[in-house]
């Protein structure tokens, strides 16, 4: 049998940020390009600056020669001769320099440290932001919490409670609730597109789909063949079916009106934010 490996334990969430200068349009130096400069003015050479950051030799003499334009005057200079045989100093420009990023760079951190300790909740509404930026061709994002996963001889039946109190169920592979990471308590949403979801008058007719979500019909906007109609869900939750004209005239769907949402389990496809 094989063995998925374990999903990994995430960390907390943190705001995080990086803090660069600018030379009009260009940057002048960010974290890399600061560290380069301290790692001169603390060895006095170029090649033991390198070394320290993880540069080679070239590209640390071409990120100083880069500074040095950048910035309109010398920031690093060779020095020759002398017992040592020359070496590489700072001017006092390149240390004010130094200086003055390692202070924007600790108030930048304040700042967020700060904003992340005033956001409550901030990992689950970063969740959420991950869940509004998400694009897919499917009409309806149902977001919810699995409440229950049962398991079948070759796939399990996922259960979501949607915000309002009714539940979705879905049919998926055990590779998939693996792969996920479904438990129970975890959230996840549903993709169902227009054309899978079916509408009915709100009656106790007994189906074989395993969904049936009752709502009211927020609105039926008509196409040449087509009609579009949006049940609103306890919990505000929306459902959209696409379904013929002669459908939505036949069951008289108008603005108002209850309804039901008939999806088959195998119709809904389960997700998660990663």
């Amino acid at each position: 049998m094989t063995k998925t490996a374990p999903r990994k334990v995430r960390n907390p969430l943190k705001l995080g940020g990086s803090v660069w200068l600018k030379s009009g349009t260009e940057t002048l130096g960010g974290a890399a390009r600061i560290a380069l400069l301290a790692a001169i003015r603390d060895s006095g050479s170029i090649t033991g600056a390198a070394k320290a950051v993880g540069m080679s030799y070239k590209a640390a003499w071409d990120a100083v020669d880069t500074m040095n334009n950048l910035a309109g005057q010398t920031l690093v200079m060779r020095a020759t001769g002398g017992r040592g045989g020359g070496g590489t100093t700072l001017t006092p420009a390149a240390l004010r320099l130094i200086d003055t990023y390692c202070a924007v760079e600790r108030e930048h951190r304040k700042f967020l440290e700060r904003a992340g300790a005033a956001i409550e909740g901030f990992a689950h509404d970063w969740q959420l932001i991950g869940r509004l930026g998400m694009k897919t061709s499917a009409r309806n994002q149902l977001a919810g919490k699995v409440t229950k996963i049962t398991r079948g001889a070759v796939n399990d039946e996922i259960e979501l409670g949607l915000p309002g109190g009714q539940v979705i169920v879905a049919v998926v592979t055990h590779e998939s609730t693996q792969t996920l990471g479904l438990k129970e308590g975890g959230d996840a949403f549903a993709l169902i597109k227009a054309s899978w979801v079916m509408l009915m008058e709100d009656t106790n007719a007994k189906l074989s789909a395993r969904n049936q979500l009752r709502g009211t019909v927020a609105s039926v906007t008509k196409g040449a063949v087509n009609a579009e109609v949006t049940l609103t869900l306890d919990g505000g939750t929306t459902v959209t079916a696409i379904i013929t004209n002669q459908s939505a005239d036949t069951l008289g769907l108008a603005q108002g009106q209850k309804a039901v949402a008939v999806i088959k389990a195998s119709s809904v496809i389960i997700g998660v934010n990663d």
